[in-house]
């Protein structure tokens, strides 16, 4: 719809600037307020409509018509995108590896042995005094 809009504001807009400069001006019966014979006079009627005018009035219209459409449409963007239609790509879902065998019992870390050193368990601490009774 644009487009046709923009062709047809384009092919108005020069047809307008043709149609302006292939009419005489009113400059043009100047002459004949001073003396040379003519029949319209420098500040009065300009005589009756002719078909230039009635064509430089309806392409002004339209021109002014097609000005305001384009204006409003530019002010009014979509809501559609070229996007829209497309689905997103799903991501693969990724694969957690899972250990094969699970420990039956949380070890605490010890510093790993070396075969000329044994591993040494740390002490056991004391046990604390009961409190007296009452």
């Amino acid at each position: 719809m644009t487009i046709v809009l923009v062709t047809l504001h384009v092919i108005v807009s020069v047809a307008l600037i043709a149609i302006v400069l292939l009419q005489s001006g009113k400059g043009a019966e100047m002459g004949a307020s001073f003396g040379a014979s003519g029949s319209q006079s420098v500040f009065g009627a300009g005589g009756g409509n002719t078909f230039m005018s009635k064509l430089t009035t309806g392409a002004a219209i339209i021109f002014m018509l097609t000005s305001l459409t384009l204006a409003y449409r530019s002010g009014h963007t979509g809501t559609s995108s070229i996007m829209s239609g497309m689905s997103a790509p799903k991501a693969a879902p990724q694969q957690q590896s899972m250990p094969s065998q699970q420990p039956a019992q949380e070890k605490p870390a010890a510093a790993p042995a070396t075969p000329s050193q044994p591993v040494q368990q740390a002490p056991a601490p004391p046990a604390a005094p009961a409190a007296p009774k009452k």
